[in-house]
């Protein structure tokens, strides 16, 4: 059955609302000891901005780590920017929140996944995939997950 309603994406929206009031609260009173954020994201996203070198050199993706050296961490409603010190040199960055894809606090064990969204991109969509076909086996479900029948019926 075809969901009328997007759970994924509220889902999506209320955990990224997670990582964004984490860093409004990072920005206005630091990040509290023992806390520190590994922050993965998309280098190829279109509204990531990083400097060239480190494009060149993480063409596809990167994580930071926000603990005790990043300086003007400004959290806005689509991304932030932060400094960082890369070999000694301060460079600034900016991450959509749309390229995340993990934040974790490893002092708590906490951590968070995303898929990237590249919708808003210049580009098109890529193509919705065939869905599978239906499995003869009255066992399985159209993913190969194995489905027991008697966990259903009434005893």
């Amino acid at each position: 059955m075809t969901s009328h309603i997007p759970y994924g994406a509220y889902a999506r929206k209320a955990l990224l609302g997670v990582v964004q009031r984490v860093l409004k609260e990072a920005a206005h009173n630091g990040i509290p000891t023992p806390h520190h954020f590994y922050i993965s994201f998309r280098t190829d996203h279109s509204q990531t901005i990083v400097p060239d070198f480190l494009r060149e050199s993480y063409p596809d993706q990167m994580t930071v780590i926000l603990q005790h050296q990043f300086w003007d961490l400004c959290v806005e409603e689509h991304g932030f920017s932060v400094v960082l010190s890369f070999n000694g040199v301060q460079e600034k960055l900016f991450i959509p929140f749309g390229a995340l894809t993990t934040f974790s606090d490893p002092s708590v064990k906490f951590g968070l996944q995303f898929m990237p969204d590249f919708e808003t991109e210049d580009t098109a969509p890529p193509e919705s995939p065939e869905p599978p076909p239906a499995s003869p086996d009255p066992e399985r479900d159209g993913e190969g997950n194995v489905v027991r029948l008697e966990s259903f019926r009434k005893k």
